[in-house]
């Protein structure tokens, strides 16, 4: 993309600081991350507003990006795997095909400087986000089985007039969610500790567990029923979107949980529950499909809570889709109560014996999520998550103004969540609709009334 005085700079490539014993290893693939291997890279980032006070712009520039090169390295040396490559390991007699992590050869992640005519303002100031946006990040439209040939890990700075932007493009077959953010969180650290002098002396927040957890009776270099990438990797083109962030306040979100607590005459449902139901409500509504017509909620959840043998430091994927499914009619005619008790529902029947099954099926019969099947056109996605430290990333320019996303896994019905800026209970949601629903939407009062502006901090 060249539009806007966009232009790429440079790009190097950057290594472990300190290879240890562990990196110079493979690393085995779960069933968790093979699933993934058709899905799109992570694609996430942080905008920060440049220093007011600027006696030499080019000077300030070259330090940032020479500490968070230096930085990178350094955190690398934490999550290695993300400095390595997929091999893909083929046999004819007997017949095998696995994927791997090879940690060791591998050029490392990569790292780009890139500038665009454009200021904070320019990005945050419309209503919906500029496709500009989706320049800020490597690897446009890559499925993470491109891993084999592409860097697991691709961090882009892109220089505005007044700000920078940090895109960091995951390979989602590496890591999940929570995986992303103990990266980012981890690499501010190390960047701050750096700026203060303390570089060796930095204690990483979370011990990181690289060791990947494999179900009882299943050999770590799993084998899967095929030939060729060919039968299981789809690419998906998502069609034109609209893309708007809309903010929900403590105060907002609270009421929403009172009354559908109330009227389900229970104390269980929680906030994102009932924020989640007015979503997938609303945007039902503003799709306008046949009563009869069957609709989803579905929600990205982490099986870490759930497994005793998986704790939240785990490296790695730990995350399923449940779903709440209905006629469009009853969800409709009935109350948000009744919407958010059937994902309050759903979720509370998701435990460590459900994820086992689940599990034992897959390695039955492999899956390979396919992005264009397994949401239909009546669904609703919720993804991400409001629990994730994203504005407690500084990298010598304060808090973050804005969190934004690139192209990656993104389609009609798609809603990324994130904690609000000021922190203290509020929730931005990152809604993905064709403009015509999105119109609809932007109508339908109920989902508008819980609305609230965000103060722009720029």
């Amino acid at each position: 993309m060249v539009t806007h005085g966009f232009r790429r700079i440079s790009e190097c490539f950057v290594q472990p600081h300190r290879p240890t014993e562990m990196s110079n290893q493979i690393c085995h693939l779960t069933p968790w991350d093979i699933a993934m291997l058709s899905s799109h890279y992570i694609q996430k980032g942080l905008l920060f507003k440049k220093p007011s006070t600027l006696v030499h712009p080019d000077h300030f520039t070259d330090k940032l990006l020479e500490k968070l090169r230096h930085s990178l390295s350094l955190t690398l040396s934490h999550f290695y795997p993300l400095a390595g490559r997929f091999v893909t390991h083929k046999t004819q007699d007997p017949p095998s095909y696995a994927v791997f992590i090879d940690c060791k050869n591998s050029d490392g992640a990569k790292f780009i400087y890139a500038t665009l005519d454009m200021t904070i303002s320019d990005i945050l100031s419309p209503i919906d986000v500029p496709p500009i946006v989706h320049s800020f990040f490597d690897h446009h439209k890559a499925v993470n089985h491109d891993g084999h040939t592409m860097p697991l890990l691709s961090i882009q700075v892109t220089e505005l007039v007044d700000g920078v932007f940090i895109g960091c493009s995951m390979n989602h077959a590496v890591g999940d969610g929570t995986s992303y953010w103990n990266f980012f969180n981890t690499w501010s650290q190390i960047f701050q500790a750096h700026d203060q002098g303390h570089e060796y002396e930095v204690s990483i927040s979370q011990q990181l567990i690289h060791n990947r957890w494999f179900p009882n009776d299943c050999s770590p270099l799993i084998n899967l029923p095929f030939k060729h990438h060919d039968e299981f990797i789809r690419r998906f083109e998502a069609p034109f979107l609209r893309e708007r962030v809309f903010h929900f306040s403590a105060d907002s979100i609270a009421k929403l949980k009172a009354k559908a607590n109330s009227e389900c005459n229970t104390t269980k449902i929680s906030s994102f529950q009932s924020l989640s139901a007015l979503v997938w409500r609303s945007i039902t509504r503003a799709r306008s499909p046949p009563y009869e017509q069957r609709t989803s909620c579905k929600l990205a959840i982490n099986n870490r809570p759930r497994m005793g043998a998986v704790p939240e430091e785990y490296f790695g994927n730990s995350i399923y889709v449940v779903s709440a499914e209905t006629t469009t009619g009853e969800l409709v005619e009935n109350g948000l109560g009744w919407a958010a008790w059937k994902l309050h529902l759903t979720v509370a029947k998701y435990n460590e014996r459900v994820v086992l099954e689940l599990l034992k099926k897959w390695l039955e019969c492999p899956l390979i999520y396919d992005l264009g099947s397994f949401f239909d056109p009546y669904c609703v996605m919720m993804g991400s998550s409001p629990r994730f430290s994203v504005y407690g990333n500084e990298f010598g320019m304060g808090k973050a103004v804005a969190a934004r996303s690139g192209y990656a896994n993104k389609y009609d019905g798609k809603v990324t969540s994130y904690p609000g800026r000021e922190g203290g209970g509020t929730i931005d949601l990152e809604v993905c609709l064709s403009p015509d629903n999105m119109r609809a939407l932007e109508s339908d009062q109920e989902f508008i009334n819980a609305t609230s502006h965000s103060s722009l901090f720029y």
